[in-house]
């Protein structure tokens, strides 16, 4: 199967996108130990939201226009989701939610990730 048009561009998406919620992590760290902490963790939230919305435009790319599978905007917009959630329990101030939450979307973002990318043809060189 060919690889659609816009895939490189999901790709691209979705790496930037787990290294904003790594980075959203960090700064989750400065926010307990630092006073400037929290405006920090609340810029990168912003930044994680962007990525979020350029990983679920380029989803659509690869699906729409670039004539590859559906199954690619699914994931996006549940990320989507679990960010804007993320957001609303930070702004609450519920972190029994929003640790956990941001966990899940940390492991989901790297399960994404490992699914994009690509394998490594080792068992094709055994063969030959």
């Amino acid at each position: 199967m060919p690889t659609p048009r816009f895939f490189p561009f999901l790709r691209a998406a979705i790496a930037l996108q787990a290294a904003m919620i790594l980075i959203q992590a960090v700064t989750a760290g400065l926010l307990l130990s630092s006073p400037g902490g929290r405006t920090v963790h609340g810029i990168s939230a912003v930044a994680v939201l962007a990525a979020g919305l350029l990983h679920l435009a380029a989803a659509i790319l690869v699906w729409r226009p670039g004539g590859g599978p559906a199954r690619t905007v699914a994931p996006a917009a549940g990320l989507l989701i679990g960010t804007l959630a993320e957001m609303a329990f930070g702004v609450m101030h519920l972190k029994t939610l929003h640790v956990p939450v941001g966990v899940l979307m940390f492991g989901g973002s790297v399960m994404l990730l490992a699914r994009v990318m690509p394998r490594r043809r080792a068992e094709t060189a055994v063969a030959a």
